[in-house]
């Protein structure tokens, strides 16, 4: 007979337990919960405020699981943000999909959709509100806008400036977006949005495709 006995659980089995890691069906559960807790925590509070021991709470798991899955504070949110930026990542699809003389008007469509949607707008808010005041969360989200969605519409483009063209498209976006959703100016928070689609869509067009 062992000496372990026969209800000794393996070494192995008692070395991940120490570590706090769940068994490999619950590992993916565990991942979404904290994701979850972690939007939430972020949009609650912010990035400053919200800790990567209220996030475990908020997940119902020991602060050691969030760092074994994701590392930092600055992980957890990129990780989180990453998640709600997703819709965003179609982006290049709209310039894609469709002869190059309407992108402007599409990818206007398709970014203020996103935003006028408000299952979509909430998790966008909070990682504009974290970003806007904490630098660490800013970097973040300029890494993950550049690499995940200006380069795709750039590679679109075919053009020699296209990530300049790219970036001042998504300028005139984000800033529409800053002022009617965030910051809420009238009369632009309360205009339709076919008004602003008609507006903007043109200038959109001229930073994509113009001379």
């Amino acid at each position: 007979m062992s000496p372990r006995g026969e209800d000794a659980p393996a070494t192995g089995d008692v070395t991940a337990r120490k570590r706090g890691r769940p068994p490999r069906t619950e590992s993916a559960d565990t991942r979404d919960r904290i994701l979850t807790a972690a939007r939430a925590e972020f949009s609650e509070r912010g990035y400053d405020k919200a800790s990567v021991r209220g996030i475990a709470k908020a997940a119902g798991v020991d602060a050691a699981l969030v760092h074994h899955y994701f590392g930092t504070k600055e992980q957890v949110f990129e990780a989180a943000i990453t998640v709600a930026f997703a819709p965003a990542l179609n982006a290049s699809d709209a310039v894609a999909d469709g002869p190059l003389d309407g992108v402007g008007e599409r990818l206007t469509r398709f970014v203020l959709g996103i935003w006028e949607n408000p299952t979509t707008r909430t998790p966008l808010l909070a990682i504009v509100r974290s970003a806007v005041n904490n630098e660490t969360a800013a970097a973040v989200l300029r890494r993950l806008v550049a690499s995940q969605l200006l380069r795709r519409v750039a590679a679109q483009l075919d053009l020699p400036d296209a990530e300049l063209r790219a970036e001042l498209a998504a300028a005139q976006l984000v800033g529409t977006a800053m002022l009617r959703y965030v910051i809420k100016v009238e009369p632009l928070a309360s205009a339709d949005v076919e008004q602003i689609v008609a507006r903007v869509a043109p200038v959109v067009q001229g930073h994509l495709t113009g001379d």
